[in-house]
């Protein structure tokens, strides 16, 4: 009668310990989603620090017309009246 109920306390446990460790809520589980929210915390993190740059860069816009020239020199190549543009081109290194 005795080696029944030690068998089966010790089958309980067992059972106990595989939904612990393996089961859906279990310590794997935690794990995989702790690793995840790490992961979103520091996509978020990068993805403020952008929304933050690109506010500044609107307001900078908003502004004055030196955000909006600088913006036209160097992304579109654009020059005022008067001035000349240089553009000078580096010859790749040939052994």
């Amino acid at each position: 009668m005795m080696r029944w109920l030690i068998g089966a306390l010790l089958g309980l446990f067992v059972l106990l310990q595989y939904r612990l460790w393996f089961a859906e809520g279990g310590l794997a589980e935690a794990n995989r989603l702790s690793a995840e929210l790490a992961a979103a915390e520091t996509e978020n993190t990068k993805l403020s620090e952008r929304n933050e740059a690109l506010a500044r860069e609107v307001i900078a816009l908003q502004a004055g017309t030196e955000a909006v020239e600088k913006n036209a020199r160097e992304n579109l190549g654009l020059i005022k009246e008067g001035e000349v543009y240089y553009q000078f081109v580096e010859e790749p290194d040939t052994p």
